[in-house]
């Protein structure tokens, strides 16, 4: 039995009958391993539905069944030598890039999804007006205004010389203010809701320049990770646990936060998300001005966020003034006193080391 679900086969069937009056072994189990590909997935998509109408659902099921469908076979990987595709989960991805509809340029890389994804993963945890620019999976700027100009302003002075060759994010209307600013460096790609008219008429002079239309980013959905030999599952990572509203912070050392203080830790508390740890961020004025990243223990990210407050913008003291948000407990007072002693005036961080004390006692 020869069972043919896909009309791109009927050819190579009709084919094979008419050459030698039968289908050959290797087109069978091409055939049959096609079927059976097609209803695990119309299987997978049945139970995925009944365990979204559970009222008790588990959050992590016994057994994990989970179905994509291919969008496009990449040119290469993360490296020229790797072999790459781009998959989409069947449910609904509003808001997500396998739904972008793609304006202008040319085709996404792998690496251009996973650092779009990435900045569209911080982008959701604003209710306010955000631009935020990203070079290899971590934020170099982020910028909060009124108007998405001004965001996009502060966002690119925080870091101008990484900006260049990067991928800018918003949730506001790209217009022909922002365009202007945008078109004045090279950047790979530029993601927003919505481009009008006028902007689109500058931004579409550069050739290249990957112009993206994604709807305002959800909330949710479960953060699944590949391991040799299994698989990692966890909730998403989003600011709403109880330590992240700020009338739970508790007040250690110092005076209390003024409001634009407060603002402003709020602010760097939210940006500080999806910088890879160990991680330090710097701001002021609703805008980053140095971010330590990567790093492999605290105290060297902190420095490398004053470090780059002060070296990336002509010079400028920005550290002094500045607040700090750590995405961990300083297990040590040093690192806190990196940035006590470039002139940080406030600082925001979990707490949780045997050593919280020695810290708060730098602090004062």
């Amino acid at each position: 039995v020869v069972v043919v679900i896909d009309p791109a086969d009927y050819e190579l069937v009709l084919n094979e009958l008419e050459a030698t009056g039968d289908v050959s072994l290797k087109t069978k189990r091409y055939l049959q391993y096609k079927v059976f590909e097609h209803t695990a997935q119309y299987d997978c998509m049945i139970q995925q539905y009944l365990r979204g109408q559970l009222e008790d659902a588990p959050a992590f099921p016994q057994n994990l069944t989970v179905t994509f469908e291919k969008v496009q076979e990449m040119r290469y990987g993360e490296n020229p030598h790797q072999k790459a595709a781009f998959y989409r989960d069947l449910g609904d991805v509003a808001g997500t890039l396998p739904a972008a509809k793609q304006l202008h340029g040319k085709e996404l890389s792998y690496n251009n999804i996973n650092d779009t994804n990435g900045a569209l993963e911080l982008l959701r945890e604003f209710d306010t007006t955000a631009v935020i620019a990203v070079k290899h999976g971590n934020p170099c700027g982020v910028g909060v205004a009124d108007a998405v100009s001004e965001a996009y302003r502060l966002a690119y002075e925080a870091d101008p010389v990484s900006v260049f060759g990067g991928i800018v994010v918003t949730n506001g209307t790209v217009d022909a203010a922002t365009a202007e600013q945008m078109s004045k460096i090279f950047l790979e790609i530029i993601v927003a809701p919505k481009f009008t008219d006028e902007a689109l008429a500058i931004l579409t002079k550069k050739k290249n320049l990957r112009i993206l239309e994604v709807a305002e980013p959800p909330k949710g959905h479960e953060a699944i990770r590949q391991i040799d030999g299994g698989l990692l599952v966890q909730d998403t990572d989003l600011i709403n646990a109880v330590g992240d509203d700020p009338d739970a912070w508790k007040l250690v050392a110092g005076e209390a936060a003024d409001a634009d203080t407060l603002k402003d830790l709020v602010f760097a508390w939210r940006a500080i998300r999806c910088v890879k740890s160990n991680a330090i961020l710097l701001a002021h004025d609703q805008a980053t001005v140095g971010i330590g990243m990567g790093q492999v223990n605290r105290v060297d990210s902190c420095h490398l966020a004053v470090e780059r407050a002060n070296t990336l913008a002509d010079g400028a003291d920005r550290a002094t003034g500045a607040v700090a948000a750590s995405d961990a407990f300083f297990p040590f007072a040093d690192g806190a006193q990196v940035l006590i002693d470039a002139g940080v005036k406030a600082i925001v961080q979990p707490g949780g080391s045997i050593r919280d004390e020695e810290v708060i006692e730098a602090a004062k």
